[in-house]
């Protein structure tokens, strides 16, 4: 669960430490007051994009941490991830840091327990530990991509419906490869002659991997035969042979030196200096004679040399490459040819297609089954979950239409259908639910899919918008109910909903030296009665609406 939220010059906050606690946490204050600034900053700090109007007004970099404490049976599968991604575990195995910087020139950095982190990495340690249910959340109900998710991510589905996916992908691609082989015709025909043609040609001249270079060195050496000999040959005279050579004037000062150390030893570092200079100059000579003695300058060979440059080059100015990528050119020539030969296959096509579109099916049929079961399951915890928020007799059915032809996501259109009263027929949730009843449904769906979710951490963000009176009230129980077995975060505006909290947080602003600061403030038993008060009553509280307040608390 999240521990600790440290903020600084995070848009009009300056510095924050916020520590938190299991169970039901609320959050309230006065409208702007920076509630879900907050929220902000755990999404950024799990990998939300970032941009620099975020910093907080004359300041240069914001920051944002959080600390996580891992749920020992998840341990194993976070320390395992994070060798994976080259990160190291914290001391006590328990926890996770993450942080994130941003810069005025817009620049971001992300890390985790102090590495160097991708946003993507950020991202994959954040799905496993927070889910957030944002304040428009029930939007998202009437598109039918997100109705189809969200039935998989709660039905751990999500897996399954990749391998269908990748199989549809494979079913619809070798299925097109077979149209264009049968509508290809003369054409293929061509174009199959011309890489026969091509990769026959290639394969007689036998390009070698790395020729090119060594050919060009063996014909620099042949057409220089002449140069290499006389210009060795006037080495070794210059160091041994002449006359004057430099292995006799440096024998004769190293011998004269040599003899000097008897009288001052301090000479003997230069009298072996000169002595390992006699070893080398030595050795040079001996290399320079052995290096003669081998040159091969055959004549025949340089002719044999020039005609397989000339064979080479022609080849490559034919195909437009470079002399020495023919051998890639050879190869890549053969595996077209070797595709497009396959793909004129008519029968091995078909027989390909029917393989893939049978394993897509088996796939698919396994996707449809199990979605719905979910789906029955779902309608009816949902449906039990609408009666309590005033829409006794409403009911919610998750309608799986069969599709003429199967898509990447299976053979079946996902609908969410409403009824908001007994006698109704239930209908599209775009087509009958009103604001204030997709809000309700979409909270219930919320709660409902959450009690199955592995997620520690809960963030609901003024989901409950658009509800009040006793709706609310249950809306605060289910959520009180909920942070039993989960850690619960909510952003609200209702009373009834933070009386039901085991925590509270109140957000706040004020101005400081011509800036304005947000402030969180951990409330007491009375400070709890003065807050939901000033929720109830507003700006004038009255000893009614403390009384009222007081209610609310000890229920």
């Amino acid at each position: 669960m999240l521990q600790t939220l440290s903020l600084r010059d995070f848009v009009i906050v300056d510095q924050l430490e916020l520590d938190f606690a299991g169970g039901f946490t609320v959050l309230t204050g006065e409208t702007g007051a920076g509630k879900s600034i907050l929220l902000d900053a755990l999404s950024l700090v799990l990998g939300k994009r970032a941009d620099s109007s975020q910093i907080r007004e004359g300041s240069n970099r914001a920051e944002i941490s959080a600390l996580f404490q891992i749920e020992s049976n998840l341990i194993p599968l976070f320390n395992q991830w994070l060798e994976e991604q080259g990160f190291q575990a914290e001391e006590d195995g328990q926890s996770l840091l993450l942080k994130r910087t941003i810069d005025s020139n817009g620049r971001s950095r992300a890390f985790i327990n102090g590495g160097l982190a991708t946003l993507t990495q950020l991202r994959e340690a954040g799905d496993q530990l927070v889910d957030i249910h944002g304040q428009h959340a029930h939007q998202l109900l009437l598109k039918s991509g997100a109705q189809r998710e969200l039935l998989g991510r709660h039905a751990s589905l999500l897996p399954l419906a990749g391998e269908v996916a990748q199989a549809f992908k494979a079913f619809s691609d070798s299925r097109r490869r077979l149209e264009q082989a049968e509508n290809a015709g003369q054409d293929i025909e061509c174009e199959r002659e011309r890489l026969e043609w091509q990769v026959e040609e290639l394969t007689e001249l036998a390009p070698q991997e790395d020729e090119w270079a060594t050919i060009q060195n063996e014909h620099a050496r042949l057409a220089n035969g002449a140069k290499l000999i006389g210009g060795c040959q006037e080495a070794i005279d210059v160091l041994s042979d002449a006359d004057n050579s430099l292995e006799s004037s440096l024998t004769k000062v190293s011998n004269n030196i040599s003899a000097l150390t008897q009288h001052d030893p301090a000479l003997s570092s230069i009298s072996e200096a000169l002595e390992s200079a006699q070893i080398q100059l030595d050795e040079a000579v001996h290399g320079l004679n052995r290096y003669l003695q081998k040159l091969d300058l055959d004549p025949a060979r340089l002719e044999q040399v020039e005609e397989r440059m000339q064979a080479l080059h022609g080849a490559a100015r034919k195909y437009r490459t470079e002399a020495d990528a023919l051998p890639k050119l050879l190869i890549e020539t053969n595996e077209r040819l070797e595709a497009l030969t396959a793909s004129q296959n008519i029968d091995a096509l078909r027989k390909q297609v029917e393989q893939e579109q049978a394993a897509y099916l088996q796939l698919a049929k396994q996707l449809s089954q199990k979605r719905s079961q979910a789906a029955t399951v779902l309608g009816h915890q949902v449906t039990q979950a609408m009666q309590n928020l005033s829409m006794a007799g409403g009911r919610l059915e998750i309608a799986l239409a069969p599709l003429q032809e199967g898509g990447s996501h299976g053979l079946e259109q996902i609908e969410f259908l409403v009824a908001g009263h007994a006698s109704s027929a239930p209908r599209s949730l775009a087509k009958v639910a009103s604001g204030g009843e997709l809000a309700r449904i979409g909270l219930a769906i919320s709660v409902i899919t959450s009690k199955a979710s592995f997620t520690p951490t809960l963030i609901f963000d003024e989901v409950d918008a658009g509800i009040g009176g006793a709706v609310a009230e249950t809306v605060g129980k289910l959520l009180h109910q909920l942070g039993q077995s989960h850690q619960i975060l909510c952003v609200t505006h209702l009373p009834q909903v933070a009386a039901q909290g085991n925590h509270h947080l109140k957000v706040s602003k004020s101005q400081n030296a011509d800036k304005t600061v947000s402030q969180v403030q951990p409330l007491g038993r009375s400070e709890r009665v003065e807050e939901i008060a000033r929720m109830l009553g507003g700006a004038t509280i009255t000893d009614t609406t403390r009384r009222h307040a007081r209610e609310l608390l000890e229920q």
